[in-house]
């Protein structure tokens, strides 16, 4: 080979290794640069006056700040004339603030002010008080204000509920249950050493106990079943049933009187523990030999099976977040609403708009319950309602990259319960757009042209995750570009369990060794209170039937045509739907105004649940349960309520002629049926902001479950003046709230062009399997509903969307200017900047 052919081969491999160098480097540079924080999206560049308006008066609907809470308390104890012992401390026979929670002004009021440039409405707070240390204890609301430097305090118990709160509804609180347990580990477990330590070898250490609820039977009970597991280190006791459960009345403001009236162990009852040692020494105890979970026998252990590996996908936002979030205001494209988390009721969305205009006042979550059962007691009981509990008090830290995608916007809140200091909770909702991966709508054609149409299907979602003892619920606002909410609520978290034995399989799954995974029907409920073009609304319903019909063009032949059926309801009970009830399958919210092409604007309501039934009419449950166990007259069935309030009086006081038990009216009404409602709507009432209350599980009378969705149907309604004691009939629907002090009388009320608030319930059965285990899937467990508009607009707003993607075979859609599709290579080539990982979450222990 000549040395001018060594020459040009060297020269050669030159060239080949620069260039090599040049995309080498090329690559480096585009993967070492960052997404543009400073780069603004065009639509967040030009947010409007009108916009920028609804942010500062979105604070209408702003949570409490930790300062406000503080001046608060600060406040009430100076003004109330009374000792206020902490709440974290507090006995039973002391007083304490149980919660503080902001109070909304009246609907009006706010609309005034957001609308037609009235004043800001005054900012007040609602103040809950247990008066413990008084001849007769009770509860007590106040309404404080003005914030943030309170100086009156208004006492609306009264005014609300129409009567005193007993101070036996008071829910349970965390020093109540430090003492129950010690009652329970130090006092009553030391009557039985020899059966604890030969059954469990119980050492004082590895028990953990679970409260059911309700607790009891009748007015002014305090019983509450507590479930004993096995205490596993980082795993959940509630898959570690051993077979004991504990029955303790805790009503005595003394808790030296509290005692154990029962106990359970392995299918069989004893009077006390001292009972059950007493029958174990003789012999006649059939004892199951339990020991200690180890790691590797632990079936609840979340533990992975194998070595956790990164490398999932990674949403980002190449330039920034398509929306904007001022405060508790969020603009999202054409969306934008206020946000908040009520300590009892969970995450909550107000003045919610499209283009500015305001389709939802108000979109809660109002209670959550779950119905169990077992041939164990302490299952065998529970319904839980975890509005009690507290659905925003326990919406805990969310888990970046798990329980939110990593580069969500993450915001804290506030609450004050049980304390006398305001707590904060890092992290606990989490806002976020994501792709869907799936197309908001599209259509490819190449019959007589060819082009393509379509559009990415990218939502704002809102979300906070609540854990309630062992489950834990996944609360989503999804917002869609077409004008859509979508409302959603994820189970997952832990089955709760009972101990197997003998007829289990009846009630179940079994899922381990002891271990019953009890069957539970979950119902959540919300409210909508939408305005669609205004406040004054009407309910409509559209469905089809077929209609016979001859053939026009052959007479002799007939054909089922589909044919549309409208109608308009006029009144309160005609908008109310069983549970079991086939309703209309289009449900709407219409408004007095019209499209272009002349329909009525409207909103529909599109369920998606799986409730199934309830508790049959003649269930012995419910009987025993119920709110009717009374004297009743043998020759008339009536049951009568004395006071529209927050008690039941079982007396047939009315017929008997006797002076009524309150200076309020008397009711009597006659029974024919039992009704369960998947969807009633009423006209919109100040009074009755939530369909719940702290006061849930503490009734005066234990109703059935779920009274909060309970509709009783009479044949009519009997009353006597409160006055002028004429007795007056009336046919009615009754709707039993679950603020247990109220009721919705549903009768002719017109509900056409009102303003009108639908109460949504949803829900689904869980008969409980081994894939369970360790954890309950999300898959196949979410319910909740849509608001779609329906005739709302002239055509679909999501045409208007800046992700629209349009192009024909003869454009060149491979340029950016053409396809917006086409420019990810270049919008989307740089590196996210991720945050590092951070979690606080371990802070708060919280024993039930």
């Amino acid at each position: 080979m000549t040395m001018k052919a060594v020459l040009a081969l060297l020269a050669l491999a030159l060239a080949t290794i620069l260039a090599l160098v040049c995309v080498l480097v090329t690559r480096t540079e585009k993967s070492d640069q960052r997404c543009d924080s400073d780069l603004q999206p065009e639509h967040l560049q030009n947010v409007g006056e009108h916009q920028k308006k609804g942010t500062d008066q979105s604070l209408v609907f702003s949570d409490l700040k930790p300062e406000e809470y503080t001046q608060i308390v600060i406040y009430l104890k100076n003004s109330l004339g009374v000792e206020l012992v902490n709440a974290a401390d507090a006995k039973p026979s002391e007083n304490c603030i149980y919660y503080i929670q902001v109070k909304y002004p009246s609907k009006q009021d706010v609309l005034s002010y957001l609308d037609r440039g009235a004043s800001k409405p005054r900012r007040e707070a609602l103040a809950v008080v247990f008066f413990g240390n008084q001849k007769d204890p009770n509860i007590t609301e106040y309404v404080v204000g003005p914030l943030p430097k309170p100086s009156y305090h208004n006492d609306i118990t009264l005014q609300k509920y129409k009567g005193k709160l007993p101070y036996h509804r008071r829910p349970v609180m965390g020093k109540e249950y430090v003492d129950v347990y010690n009652l329970l580990y130090q006092q009553e477990f030391s009557t039985a050493p020899n059966f604890l330590t030969n059954a469990f070898g119980y050492d004082g250490t590895n028990f953990a106990s679970l409260t059911t609820v309700p607790r009891g039977f009748k007015s002014g009970d305090r019983s509450t079943w507590f479930v004993l597991f096995h205490n596993v280190s980082g795993s959940c006791f509630s898959l570690h049933p051993v077979g004991l459960e504990v029955l303790i009345d805790h009503k005595s403001l003394d808790f030296t009187k509290w005692m154990v009236t029962k106990v359970f162990y392995n299918g069989k009852y004893y009077s006390n523990m001292a009972d059950l040692e007493k029958k174990y020494n003789e012999g006649k105890v059939n004892v199951i030999k339990m020991s200690r979970v180890l790691p590797e026998n632990d079936i609840g252990s979340m533990n992975s099976k194998v070595t956790p590996v990164a490398g999932g996908p990674v949403q980002f936002d190449p330039v920034q977040p398509r929306y904007r979030i001022s405060q508790n205001h969020v603009i999202f494209q054409s969306w934008s609403f206020a946000f908040g988390m009520n300590v009892n009721t969970g995450l909550r969305l107000f003045d919610i708009r499209f283009n500015n205009e305001r389709i939802v006042y108000e979109l809660s979550t109002q209670e959550a319950i779950a119905i169990y059962g077992s041939n164990a007691p302490g299952g065998m009981i529970t319904r839980y309602l975890d509005g009690s509990f507290g659905i925003g008090r326990f919406s805990f830290e969310l888990v970046r990259g798990v329980d939110c995608p990593y580069l969500a916007t993450y915001v804290d809140t506030h609450y004050l319960m049980e304390s006398e200091t305001p707590e904060t909770v890092n992290n606990a909702i989490c806002i976020f757009e994501q792709n869907t991966g799936t197309p908001l709508r599209r259509h490819y054609s190449n019959m007589h042209s060819m082009y393509y149409g379509g559009m990415a299907n990218t939502v704002l979602i809102i979300r906070a995750v609540s854990t309630l003892i062992n489950y834990d619920y996944v609360w989503d606002f999804i917002f869609y570009q077409n004008g859509a909410i979508e409302t959603k609520i994820h189970a997952t978290g832990y089955i709760s369990s009972s101990f197997f034995f003998d007829d289990g399989l009846d009630y179940g799954s079994r899922v381990g060794e002891y271990t019953l995974g009890t069957l539970h029907t979950h119902f959540i409920n919300y409210k909508v209170d939408m305005d669609v073009g205004g406040i004054s609304n009407s309910f409509m319903t559209q469905d089809m039937k077929f209609n016979p019909t001859n053939i026009p063009w052959q007479q002799d032949n007939k054909i089922q045509r589909p044919k549309v059926v409208r109608e308009t309801l006029k009144t309160e009970n005609q908008a109310a739907y069983k549970l079991n009830e086939n309703m209309p399958r289009f449900v709407h919210f219409s408004s007095n105004t019209t499209n272009k092409w002349g329909h009525a604007r409207s909103y529909r309501i599109q369920l998606v649940s799986f409730a199934g039934e309830y508790l049959p009419e003649d269930s012995p449950v419910a009987e025993a349960m119920g709110w009717a166990r009374t004297e009743r007259p043998t020759n008339l069935q009536h049951i009568c309520y004395a006071q529209l309030s927050h008690f039941i009086r079982t007396d047939p006081c009315l017929l008997q002629g006797s002076r009524p038990h309150s200076p309020f009216e008397t009711y009597c009404i006659t029974q024919t049926s039992v009704q369960l409602y998947k969807l009633l709507h009423n006209t919109h009432k100040d009074q009755l902001p939530s369909f719940t209350t702290s006061w849930a599980l503490e009734l005066n009378v234990i109703l059935p479950p779920l009274e909060w969705q309970k509709i009783f149907t009479y044949a009519h309604l009997l009353y006597r003046h409160q006055y002028t004691r004429k007795l007056i009939q009336e046919d009615f629907q009754v709707a039993l709230l679950p603020n247990k002090n109220s009721y919705i009388f549903l009768n002719s009320t017109r509900c056409v062009l009102e303003d009108l608030v639908a109460w949504i319930t949803a829900g689904f059965l869980h008969i409980p399997h081994s894939e369970d285990l360790p954890n309950t899937a999300t898959p196949g467990n979410g319910v909740g509903f849509f608001l779609r508009p329906y005739n709302y607009f002239d055509s679909d707003p999501s045409t208007y969307s800046s992700d629209s993607v349009y192009f024909r075979s003869e454009d060149d859609y491979t340029s950016c200017e053409v396809n917006q599709a086409a420019c990810l290579s270049k919008t989307a080539s740089c590196t996210p900047n991720i945050p590092h990982f951070t979690y606080e979450g371990f802070r708060y222990v919280v024993n039930l």
